[in-house]
């Protein structure tokens, strides 16, 4: 074999192993990165902590999050449709809960001036019931909604002597104690700073055997309130039964609702 041939096969041996080694690591290059759709997003308000029923919604409470636009509901509050959803559900109440990271929607919040704000802060179990007053039996005007009043129930008894030589006796009693007070007239919460609302009609927070103790005095007389220190308030939220001591228990007074408890051993 001649040294021009010896040449020739080594060159083709050399770029045949080239074009291997070329071909080898062209298999194992990463192909390329696919094309990822971008989905339209929209900022949406969403509950940041759990909020119970009846709660009210604090600025702490809610957050901004970004929502699918395709699955967003018209009923969620939007960013760039409310800028100031933050401020706008503040100090509304829950009329059903959310739980973390639900979207706010209206539907389930009501306003302290809206038609549902009444139902919305009553405890469970109790009522709301109103009844007429004028400033002679309102303290003067100076009750305001969540001060705390004793009812009186002030009565004229006819003398039974039909000569007439007697005078009418005139009785007084304090017939429910320790009641919130939730609205005078139509203010559920006290306005632009004022230190009084003079009203005709006061709504008071009863549990259903207090309402129907309301509802007969009503037929009976004139009903007074009495405006309670918020001291005496304090001190009558909790407040222990010398008799359920003795009998191994504690009688919690809260709200003028008795209620008992095993006392622990």
């Amino acid at each position: 074999m001649n040294r021009a041939r010896i040449v020739v096969l080594t060159v083709a041996i050399c770029a045949g192993g080239v074009a291997a080694y070329l071909a080898s690591g062209s298999d194992n290059a990463p192909p390329p990165a696919a094309q990822v759709a971008q989905l339209p997003t929209v900022d949406v308000l969403v509950a940041k902590n759990d909020i119970g029923l009846g709660q009210t919604v604090k600025p702490e409470d809610v957050q901004w999050q970004t929502w699918p636009a395709a699955t967003a509901s018209a009923t969620f509050i939007r960013r760039n449709e409310r800028p100031e959803g933050v401020t706008q559900v503040t100090g509304s109440i829950a009329r059903a809960p959310f739980i973390q990271g639900e979207p706010m929607r209206d539907q389930k919040l009501v306003k302290p001036e809206g038609s549902g704000f009444m139902a919305a802060i009553l405890p469970t179990g109790m009522r709301a019931i109103s009844t007429e007053i004028s400033p002679e039996t309102g303290a003067g005007g100076f009750i305001l909604p969540n001060d705390r009043v004793d009812v009186l129930l002030t009565r004229r008894l006819k003398n039974p002597d039909q000569s007439g030589a007697a005078p009418d006796v005139i009785t007084s009693e304090i017939i429910l104690t320790n009641i919130r007070v939730l609205a005078i007239d139509q203010a559920p919460k006290e306005k632009d700073g004022q230190n009084a609302v003079v009203g005709k009609t006061v709504t008071l927070e009863l549990n259903p055997s207090q309402t129907q103790t309301l509802s007969a005095a009503r037929q009976s007389g004139t009903l007074s309130l009495a405006l309670r220190s918020i001291v005496d308030v304090k001190m009558s939220e909790i407040t222990l039964d010398d008799s359920a001591q003795k009998r191994d228990g504690v009688s919690i007074i809260r709200y003028g609702i008795p209620s008992s408890t095993a006392k622990a051993r």
